[in-house]
């Protein structure tokens, strides 16, 4: 049963609140209704487009990075809390698949997740000395990567962190890394910027 108007507006906004990745193909689908439809609920409820909800996602809650520039992470960093954990989504587009089957190249993945995994660390210098990866699942052209990292004691290990990252599409996992990450300071420890 379709619903009206203004119960499908207000469930949108809800639902964009809880998930603000959502693109207007995936409303569309979720309320039964044409992208257009959906483009013209966000507007009268005065909700931007994807890229302007990402933009002010990461404008609202970025620690500044110190291990690379920002412009060389791959991905756009939506949130991130350095030492702690950090966001980013990748959009694959044609020019990151093989073309004979439409099937993401493993480096761009990996890219993502290793260029996060050294973003998160709050260190001037921040490399990556080991890194255990699975990839679990295909990824396609139209698709949308959220990579989630997050730092775990090293074990002891002087100068170093473990980030865990795991990406999806959707709810479905389909990469997963494990980086053992070289830092110049300790983590926690007087020097450490």
């Amino acid at each position: 049963m379709r619903l009206q108007k203004r119960e499908r507006q207000e469930k949108l906004a809800a639902l964009l609140e809880g998930n603000p990745l959502m693109t207007d193909g995936d409303l569309a689908e979720h309320f039964s209704v044409s992208v257009q439809t959906v483009r013209l609920d966000r507007m009268e409820l005065g909700i931007p487009e994807l890229r302007e909800r990402l933009k002010d996602m990461a404008s609202r809650s970025l620690d500044d990075v110190k291990a690379l520039p920002i412009d060389e992470v791959i991905g756009d960093i939506l949130d991130i809390e350095l030492d702690k954990r950090a966001v980013s989504v990748f959009d694959v587009t044609e020019d990151h698949v093989f073309q004979r089957n439409g099937i993401a190249r493993g480096h761009h993945l990996f890219a993502q997740a290793n260029s996060l995994a050294v973003a998160v660390i709050d260190d001037e210098l921040a490399l990556t000395a080991k890194s255990e990866l699975e990839f679990r699942k295909p990824v396609h052209a139209g698709d949308r990567v959220v990579a989630k990292a997050e730092v775990l004691p090293a074990g002891g290990k002087p100068h170093r962190s473990i980030v865990r990252v795991v990406s999806t599409v959707g709810e479905e996992p389909v990469f997963t890394g494990i980086f053992e990450m070289y830092r110049t300071h300790e983590r926690g420890k007087e020097g450490q910027q």
